[in-house]
């Protein structure tokens, strides 16, 4: 894969990386740590050695004196190798383990409480549309996503195809993470009707009829394996009655494109709507991340269904967002960034569609979504003054 330039540092000491398959870690690391040592326990000759026998990494590292950097890809497949990570980051100062995951689930229950904190977690997330720069296409993302893997492809539709399969048979079957997979597959398929909505477990309980249990099971295994997230509901110093549940996003639009059943009754309009909202979502999900800022992602909605796409709010201020998948701005677009105004007079206002134009409407910033999407670094400010 042709290497692109992303926006995470090169961290010092070492390091966890999270990121789901395709979002190109080992390129990453392959870039930043050309001299290192490196294990990927997804071969299985490497798998079968040190699953087996962990301390062979010690013996690894005592046997190579002059290496200073070594990379264990997918980490998460010998969970139980942490423990020896841990006590050569405790002999040997000198020495960085970069440790590269795409599950949470093992590493969270052997790993970082193991590790104590002698290891800084850090993301990487799809392709951001100014790491692309002239390669980006908002209608190719809108289609497709921005994992690399896929974006990179010569035929990313089928790639995208396998990509979701690859996670439903090695991470969730092979793993052993379901009992029934035929739910699970179900589950899949009803949870992307949950893209950028409001997430009611029962409601999803019913569609895919398996109870709201494992539902719920479910779900926590999709942000395990690092495939979803949530955005909860903004409550900073509230003046109105506000819901409860967060609202739910695939980590990449093209999962959620190639899960979301196809045919005339789903209307083109809907999901171009749906998609343009969870780009926006995974962009500022990755500019907060990749910032590495005290600034957190919220919703904002009232019990009278008064609702704004998305809040940031933090370190660097308070940004209320509202997206469309429009090329005109009507009044009523405009009416619930006005009321979280009235509640918030601090907060900067944004309105992001598909025009082309960039106005000031009562002042809202209207920005088209692309040109916005194309400024968004996280060394700068969420919104730049032309």
């Amino acid at each position: 894969m042709e290497f692109i330039r992303r926006f995470l540092k090169k961290p010092r000491g070492s390091f966890f990386l999270f990121g789901p398959r395709g979002t190109g870690k080992s390129l990453w690391t392959q870039h930043c740590f050309k001299e290192a040592i490196r294990l990927d326990f997804l071969q299985p000759d490497v798998f079968r050695r040190y699953s087996g026998y962990p301390e062979r990494l010690r013996e690894l590292v005592e046997g190579n004196p002059q290496t200073k950097v070594f990379v264990l890809d997918e980490v998460q497949k010998v969970a139980e190798i942490l423990s020896v990570v841990h006590s050569l980051i405790e002999k040997y100062k000198d020495k960085q383990f970069v440790l590269t995951g795409s599950s949470a689930r093992k590493i969270k229950r052997k790993g970082v409480d193991l590790l104590a904190g002698r290891a800084v977690i850090y993301s990487l997330y799809p392709f951001m549309a100014q790491e692309l720069g002239n390669l980006f296409s908002l209608e190719k993302a809108l289609r497709y996503g921005l994992i690399p893997l896929v974006w990179m492809s010569q035929n990313p539709q089928d790639t995208l195809n396998a990509y979701c399969g690859l996670y439903l048979k090695e991470e969730v079957q092979m793993e052993a993470l379901v009992r029934n997979i035929g739910n699970f597959s179900r589950f899949l398929e009803g949870i992307s009707f949950s893209q950028a909505s409001v997430l009611n477990i029962s409601n999803v309980a019913r569609e895919c009829e398996v109870g709201r249990k494992t539902v719920g099971g479910y779900i926590d295994i999709l942000e395990d394996l690092l495939l979803s997230f949530k955005v909860p509901v903004f409550k900073k110093r509230a003046k109105r009655a506000l819901i409860e549940h967060p609202k739910f996003y695939f980590f990449d639009i093209g999962i959620f494109r190639a899960l979301r059943p196809k045919g005339f009754l789903n209307g083109s309009g809907e999901l171009d709507g749906l998609a343009l909202e969870g780009l926006v979502a995974q962009h500022l999900r990755a500019w907060i991340g990749y910032r590495r800022k005290e600034n957190f992602l919220y919703y904002w909605r009232t019990h009278s269904g008064v609702e704004v796409d998305f809040i940031v709010y933090g370190e660097d201020g308070l940004w209320a967002i509202e997206v469309k998948n429009t090329s005109k701005i009507n009044a009523v677009d405009l009416r619930a960034l006005k009321s979280f105004k009235e509640d918030y007079p601090e907060a900067k206002t944004i309105f992001l569609y598909r025009g082309k134009e960039r106005l000031k409407k009562e002042g809202i910033l209207c920005i088209p979504c692309e040109e916005f999407l194309l400024q968004l670094h996280p060394e700068k400010e969420l919104v730049y003054s032309p």
